[in-house]
């Protein structure tokens, strides 16, 4: 079963978003195990405007390429190099190390608890 990080907020389409400012966003270890191994990260470019509940990049893996939805409306201030590099990470690590990019928080988007995301998707906190 997949873990699902407490202290965050997740979006159904299974990015996370933690409470820091700017906030950083990823995707959750669920996303990561139903990719299977992800190869290409495409993210938004510094400086360009997210809106809530929009494609912002794609995640490539070996089995298929999902869309990344910004949870969040706000401007991206740094993306994860090391993300786009080694794209891996973020399926060892996709609360920490493989993070996405943060952005200044303007407005939300539905969000949903750890716990709440974890009841719908079946992750375990």
């Amino acid at each position: 079963m997949s873990k699902v990080q407490t202290g965050l907020r997740y979006s159904a389409e299974h990015e996370w978003i933690d409470n820091s400012s700017p906030a950083k966003v990823g995707i959750s270890q669920v996303a990561a195990d139903a990719l299977g191994d992800v190869v290409y990260v495409d993210l938004p470019e510094v400086g360009s405007t997210v809106t809530a509940g929009e494609t912002c990049g794609e995640v490539e893996s070996t089995k298929s390429v999902s869309d990344l939805y910004s949870p969040v409306t706000g401007e991206v201030v740094e993306i994860n190099q090391e993300a786009i590099d080694n794209p891996g990470i973020l399926n060892e690590d996709p609360y920490g190390a493989g993070w996405l990019f943060t952005v200044t928080v303007e407005s939300e988007g539905e969000l949903l608890s750890a716990e709440e995301y974890a009841s719908k998707n079946g992750g375990e906190l």
